[in-house]
């Protein structure tokens, strides 16, 4: 397996709209950037959040998720509570490739004011908008720039496709159209 370089992720997005939209190069000035990286793609948060919040006193469960949990937000900038944490969505839409597994880290800039970025692994033939949980786990409100980078997705190629890809299995979060919250 093997990590894939900037010419293959252009080629993909371009020829087989593994990412779309699809910006071919990296974006920086006056922006957290987003846009093809060295080996990698960071994609951008789209301007819909859920922030969590315990007005209700509710129990965050990923078997029974109840959504008097958060507050729904849109807007150009989220402050996310200290402690706490937000949904968000990612703007790209993803077409994985059945010989090919991502791996989804948080951007520095973010990294370095304690915000941390969980994103699950896209896996093969998985395609979607991405859902991703952002932690704040400083003791201060922290601000995430929507339309702008939020974290790098790295793609690796396997030598051979997998026997049963997440399209054969029919996964849950199969061509999820917007912030999805958790199933069972």
């Amino acid at each position: 397996m093997g990590l894939k370089p900037d010419h293959w992720i252009r080629k993909m997005s371009l020829e087989h709209g593994m990412i779309e939209p699809f910006v071919e190069n990296q974006v920086r000035e006056g922006v957290i950037s987003y846009g093809v990286s060295s080996y990698g793609y960071d994609m951008r948060v789209a301007d819909e959040f859920k922030i969590f919040t315990n007005v209700h006193s509710a129990v965050v469960d990923p078997k029974n998720f109840v959504q008097s949990s958060f507050v729904d937000f849109k807007g150009d900038v989220c402050i996310i509570p200290p402690n706490s944490f937000v949904l968000a969505k990612s703007i790209e839409y993803f077409r994985i490739p059945r010989s090919v597994l991502t791996v989804c880290l948080g951007k520095s800039s973010y990294a370095r004011c304690g915000l941390i970025v969980n994103v699950t692994p896209f896996e093969p033939e998985w395609e979607g908008y991405v859902t991703l949980e952002i932690s704040n786990t400083t003791p201060l409100p922290a601000k995430i720039y929507a339309n702008e980078g939020i974290s790098q997705v790295l793609f690796f190629e396997a030598d051979e496709v997998c026997e049963i890809s997440y399209a054969d299995r029919k996964g849950k979060y199969q061509k999820q159209a917007g912030l999805t919250l958790p199933k069972l």
